[in-house]
């Protein structure tokens, strides 16, 4: 049997005195989709962010690609082929849509214009403003730059905090 994607072992997480993970543990397989449901408050978003490198586990490992990432810092993870899109239609207001999703493709040293195009055919609502500001666009627009710009990284694993939330 093949080894997970993501694994996911034990881990906890404090904000303060707020135990806000307890024990949490799951793996990821390639080619799955995994939901994480609850409250409001229950963890999702800080689970997120754990595997992601934002906030630290005080116990447990994270495991992507076999590779232990538990303490990498989220800067590092994007080229390792893992990538988030946090909760909120996060899009650089002052950029142009086109300039968004190239700053996701920063890491990469190859031509990205297939990419790029692929993010358009999927989200054809923001292809046809390429050229605006995204501060011009709905909340939903802006979210589907948010997932674009994501995308262009070519990820192992994509992570989406409540990517409807708002649309």
């Amino acid at each position: 049997m093949a080894e997970p994607m993501l694994s996911v072992y034990n881990i906890n997480v404090w904000y303060g005195a707020i135990h806000a993970i307890k024990d949490i543990s799951f793996n990821v397989n390639e080619g799955e989709i995994v939901a994480l449901i609850g409250a409001n408050g229950a963890g999702k978003s800080t689970t997120l962010k754990t595997v992601s490198g934002l906030l630290r586990s005080k116990t447990g490992s994270i495991k992507f690609m076999g590779e232990d990432i538990t303490h990498t810092p989220a800067d590092k993870l994007v080229g390792k082929g893992l990538a988030q899109v946090p909760e909120g239609r996060r899009a650089f207001l002052q950029m142009t849509v086109e300039e968004n999703l190239e700053m996701g493709a920063y890491l990469r040293h190859d031509d990205f214009r297939q990419t790029m195009q692929q993010v358009y055919d999927l989200f054809p609502a923001v292809a046809d403003k390429r050229r605006q500001n995204a501060s011009e666009l709905s909340g939903g627009q802006r979210q589907q730059v948010a997932v674009g710009r994501a995308l262009m990284t070519q990820p192992k694993l994509l992570m989406l905090d409540e990517p409807t939330a708002g649309v």
